[in-house]
């Protein structure tokens, strides 16, 4: 089963996408990379090879300052142009995407251990999310309504929230930040971008390619820095007027939080447990869909990235009167699934876990699932970062946290 060729990969000149030392990249703060304040670093390692493909600013909450102040300062003149111009911009953001889609593949694969197709399907999912919000800048509508006085109305004007903070993942570091970002951009917002400590290269690569595209010096801006660093600084920050955030639901809470005490606008896109249902009449004459293509189905819902999306299918709820079947061919088609470090080979979507943290969560979610009784179809076990893709028959749902928690990782749940 092949499940991330990408007629990307097949539709342009072939970019290099090897492997690199990609070298320092501070924070992008007012049209520049500038290092920390105190000048710390930290490194990042590829999930593929283990070896460091490069370094950020470990900023502390001086550098979430300058950071904010630009952006506070370079909002309004942003604001300021016509929808038009923000709209053209943001178009050129676009285009810019399109033109440095393998570099900006080339640092995602490396920097996040996305394999080849996911990689430049996020850079170019990620320009179309441009286009998209390209045309929002022109429709920023207000209401009218009576007013109580005769030959008077009344007016609603909507208006930039101020400075946006969009705290992004690991798993899906560019598009989940462009998502939030270009729609605030439309907006009339300034934003500064915080990302995972585990992917800090991403966003300033992007940056800089926005900001060459048009986008105004401190109208976009990137620090990165540690969790324990400057998380909890820059979300209780005054000078954020609102929060885009995307991760777990237990940090989405502290934030949400955090932010409710100097009342921030607050968007939180948590951690999904989503069901794939396979009904009973999958395979029947006349039915639109065989077993096959159900478990094909269920293969890419499950185990695209090495099942590290949100929306992965996590939960497969099978009718009795299908499972044997279905069972039986999902665990023999995920077991035969190509595992590899080999970003560029464009015939696999499954490569290596993001960090040893996650690696281990998977596997210990697994075991505890095993010791409470459930079967292991196929799967379980992992070396390095790489973790076979594992079906697990659970025949009683409070069976282990599979079922009910947040396990981002190459597994999936079949109840009996």
């Amino acid at each position: 089963v092949v499940l991330a060729t990408s007629p990307l990969s097949f539709a342009m000149a072939a970019p290099d996408l090897s492997f690199a030392d990609f070298g320092f990249h501070g924070n992008f703060i007012n049209g520049k990379e500038v290092p920390a304040a105190d000048g710390a670093t930290m490194t990042t390692t590829s999930p593929a090879t283990g070896g460091v493909c490069g370094s950020a600013a470990a900023s502390q909450p001086v550098d979430v300052d300058a950071a904010v102040g630009a952006a506070t300062a370079a909002q309004p003149g942003w604001w300021a142009r016509p929808a038009m111009e923000r709209e053209a911009v943001l178009l050129r953001c676009a285009d810019a995407l399109e033109r440095n889609v393998g570099a900006l593949a080339r640092v995602l694969m490396w920097d996040s251990g996305s394999v080849k197709g996911k990689a430049m399907m996020e850079v170019m999912y990620s320009a179309s999310l441009f286009r998209t919000a390209a045309g929002e800048a022109r429709r920023m509508y207000g209401d009218t309504f009576p007013n109580d006085k005769p030959h008077r109305i009344s007016m609603v004007i909507r208006e930039p929230i101020g400075v946006v903070l969009i705290v992004t993942p690991f798993n899906a570091p560019m598009v989940l930040c462009v998502k939030s970002a270009a729609f605030a951009l439309a907006a009339g917002n300034s934003v500064v971008a915080k990302a995972s400590p585990d992917t800090p290269l991403v966003s300033v690569v992007l940056a800089r390619v926005l900001y060459e595209a048009g986008v105004p010096p401190g109208v976009f801006n990137v620090v990165n820095g540690t969790t324990e660093a400057i998380a909890e600084y820059i979300t209780a920050h005054k000078g954020i007027q609102g929060i885009g955030f995307t991760g777990s639901t237990a940090v989405g809470a502290m934030v949400g939080a955090t932010a409710a005490r100097t009342m921030k606008r607050v968007h939180l896109e948590l951690g999904g447990k989503n069901p794939l249902l396979v009904m009973d009449d999958v395979g029947h004459t006349g039915a639109n869909i065989t077993v096959d293509k159900a478990v094909q189905q269920a293969l890419m819902g499950s185990f695209y990235h090495s099942g590290q999306i949100c929306m992965a299918s996590s939960r497969i709820i099978v009718h009795r009167a299908v499972a044997d079947e279905f069972l039986k061919k999902l665990a023999e088609r995920a077991d035969k699934l190509k595992v590899t470090n080999d970003l560029l080979d464009d015939s696999v979507a499954y490569g290596p876990i993001a960090n040893t943290r996650a690696f281990e969560k998977v596997h210990t979610h697994v075991e505890a699932a095993r010791a409470a009784g459930a079967q292991i179809l196929c799967g379980g076990t992992g070396a390095g970062l790489l973790y076979r893709p594992t079906v697990v028959l659970l025949g009683d749902r409070e069976q282990g946290v599979l079922w009910r928690g947040g396990t981002l990782g190459a597994r999936t749940v079949a109840p009996g």
